[in-house]
């Protein structure tokens, strides 16, 4: 094992512990928002997370390209550690959601800057596997961590979760200002980087373009889902217990894809395999309404963590291989932006589908729709190759 190789495994941890953190943020922050204003109050504040991620993209691109990576992170940990004790202390749902608004902001340049410092640790690893790795910490995070912040907001209080996850952003900072890494990009005089090269990074690629594309009109339709999945849990008669199982088997699903299988799929089989793991993640909830039995869910969402997992080990990987390295803070910070702009529009969506069709409409369409565009994704990337291979 190199050095690098030890310092990507102590990152990865650190990724794992600071996702439970944020999973117990957004418990806890949902929890108090639900208290101060029922029905509207978690959907704002959602919102509010995730608006900084798709508004900022450009910019927080630029910033990760132009200073020193390593130490935007560190930064970008200190800032989310006192915001996050600053909203353990809010009260008002104005304060709450102004807070949660700054925290969004840490939130995409840490992102972004741990994307770009990846390949930078991959040492012996391709970075496929490098991904693979990271998506499976940050898989542990999804699995354990509804757990923890739930015991934590039953037994403690909010405030405790919300301290909690400070304590996470110090651990991560600590982490990455003890790495021996450093990532300056030098600009050659007349190509300062700019807001908008993100997107066009991402779109001028064909490749990228359509898996990318694709991609995110999967992600509008499984997100817009996820009210389906309460409502269809709770009407096979399990509720709260069973929507933790189904999401703890989903999250299982995506570790064992993310550690497993990225490292087994040939560079060039990658884009493919991406938009098919895309298809698979929206067969699966497509499939499980048409048996109303609750184990048959169970294991129809853990086929479904698969796709999930293997999708965004993907996505990660496309971008590092098909972008320079010296863009792929613009790049991922335009993918954050495409990937959070799309889960905006579908927080009205899935409600109104739920409110329409009933949580088993909800799925067959939003798991529907999200297959069939991984699969018109996938004939159209096909012939593109096929195009180029015959050129």
């Amino acid at each position: 094992m190199t050095v690098r190789d030890h310092d990507l495994r102590i990152v990865a941890a650190a990724i794992a512990v600071s996702a439970i953190g944020d999973w117990i943020a957004m418990i806890a922050l949902s929890l108090r928002a639900n208290e101060l204003w029922k029905g509207a109050g978690v959907a704002v504040l959602l919102i509010c997370l995730w608006s900084p991620l798709a508004a900022l993209a450009g910019h927080v691109g630029v910033l990760v390209d132009r200073l020193e990576t390593r130490a935007v992170a560190v930064w970008s940990a200190l800032f989310q550690a006192i915001i996050a004790c600053a909203l353990a202390f809010a009260d008002t749902l104005p304060a709450i959601y102004a807070l949660t608004i700054l925290l969004g902001i840490g939130v995409a340049v840490s992102q972004a800057s741990e994307f770009a410092l990846v390949p930078l640790l991959a040492g012996s690893r391709d970075i496929a596997r490098a991904n693979g790795l990271v998506e499976s910490m940050r898989s542990i995070g999804f699995l354990v961590g509804p757990l923890i912040a739930g015991a934590i907001a039953a037994s403690a209080g909010t405030r405790l979760a919300l301290l909690a996850d400070a304590a996470t952003f110090l651990v991560i900072g600590a982490v990455l200002l003890a790495l021996p890494v450093r990532r300056l990009v030098e600009h050659v005089a007349g190509t300062t980087p700019r807001a908008r090269d993100g997107i066009q990074l991402l779109f001028s690629e064909r490749v990228l373009a359509i898996v990318l594309g694709f991609g995110a009109v999967t992600l509008v339709f499984m997100s817009a889902s996820i009210p389906g999945d309460f409502a269809y849990v709770s009407q096979l008669g399990h509720k709260d217990l069973g929507i933790g199982i189904v999401l703890s088997v989903w999250a299982a699903g995506m570790l064992v894809a993310s550690n497993t299988i990225p490292q087994r799929i040939p560079v060039a089989a990658i884009a493919l395999v991406t938009l098919l793991a895309a298809t698979l993640q929206g067969l699966a909830k497509f499939i499980a309404p048409f048996w109303t039995v609750f184990p048959f869910m169970v294991g129809w969402w853990f086929v479904g963590g698969l796709g999930h997992g293997l999708k965004n080990t993907g996505f990660r990987t496309l971008i590092h291989q098909r972008v320079e390295p010296d863009r792929h803070g613009r790049a991922f910070a335009a993918f954050n932006g495409l990937r959070n702009t799309a889960e905006l529009a579908a927080l009205a969506g899935g409600g109104i589908l739920v409110t329409t069709l009933g949580a088993r409409g909800t799925l067959w369409i939003a798991g529907g729709v999200s297959a069939l565009a991984g699969l018109t994704g996938v004939a159209l990337l096909s012939a593109a190759q096929a195009r180029a291979g015959s050129s």
